[in-house]
């Protein structure tokens, strides 16, 4: 009877587990709806693959096949060298798809250094400093994430073309170097998770507040700027209508544009199997991106690491 009644008490901790540690059964639900959500999250950059390695043909099958046969690695090639209807290659230049790469990249970049600066800056000071009226200006900061962008649309279109940068990167690079609301509350989160005994022993040693905040406050947040720079990554590389509103010019345009305006000089039509190449190595880097900084970028977002 004792052996009955302890096989039995394994078998139902075993099964239904306990409150230190949950049993088969939960843990089977909790992988197997994992293993869906993966499937269904994955299954969209399959397709979107699985279309890039297509020839022409077999795009619009029915049924459609899962895999490529045989597989078009050339379409890679092809919709690199691609220019669509509104745009040219003069002989001896980059293809289009490369130029409008390294002007999406320079945007990015400024973005990314541009926020991350500005951001952490103003964070600081809202964090860590002492001032009145401190929590009314960091309300009406955070009131600005109310403001859809449709409101501010035009009126920011007025003021470039007053500033004639129109047709310029300059709209989409300075503004960024002024801070945004949403990174400024992220850090500033993070920032006041920090022990103040760090500010004070730096101020009696004689530092200032610049040498706090660039040797002892950004090093410690590593997270929580890896998370914005990555958030920030994502949404520069990806504007779509930032870019449409400002340039015009062809050889101004980012990839966001070139993928919409994506087709077959003279023939005026979309070659899915090539739109889809080129849709996957715009979405390339934020992947890789993702992939190398996942842990820390995780990390950051739940703020967790000095939350008092």
């Amino acid at each position: 009877m004792i052996i009955n009644h302890t096989t039995t008490y394994k078998l139902r901790i075993f099964l239904f587990g306990n409150r230190f540690r949950p049993g088969f059964i939960r843990q089977a639900l909790v992988y197997g709806l994992l293993i869906i959500l993966t499937i269904l999250f994955i299954l969209p950059f399959y397709w979107m693959l699985n279309t890039a390695l297509k020839p022409i043909k077999e795009v619009f099958t029915v049924p459609p096949s899962w895999y490529p046969s045989p597989p078009m690695f050339i379409n890679f090639a092809d919709a690199v060298t691609n220019s669509y209807a509104g745009s040219s290659t003069p002989a001896g230049s980059i293809p289009p798809m490369l130029r409008y790469a390294l002007n999406t990249t320079l945007i990015t970049v400024n973005g990314v250094i541009a926020t991350l600066f500005s951001s952490s800056l103003v964070a600081y000071a809202f964090a860590r400093l002492r001032f009145p009226g401190r929590n009314v200006l960091f309300l009406g900061i955070l009131s600005t994430l109310m403001i859809p962008f449709a409101v501010v649309m035009v009126p920011q279109f007025i003021l470039w073309k007053n500033l004639n940068w129109l047709d310029t990167f300059w709209p989409l690079m300075i503004p960024h170097w002024f801070g945004s609301a949403w990174n400024i509350f992220l850090l500033r989160q993070f920032f006041m998770g920090i022990p103040m005994d760090y500010d004070e022993s730096a101020l009696i040693d004689g530092a200032s507040h610049w040498d706090i905040y660039w040797k002892i406050i950004l090093p410690l947040s590593t997270p929580a700027l890896a998370a914005v720079g990555v958030l920030a990554f994502v949404y520069f590389w990806n504007d779509f209508l930032g870019p449409l509103i400002i340039l015009s010019t062809p050889e101004h345009f980012t990839l966001t544009i070139y993928l919409t305006n994506f087709m077959i000089p003279l023939q005026k039509l979309t070659q899915w199997n090539l739109y889809m190449a080129a849709a996957f190595i715009v979405t390339l880097p934020c992947m890789i991106l993702f992939f190398f900084s996942q842990n820390v970028f995780l990390k950051g977002i739940t703020i967790s690491e000095f939350r008092r």
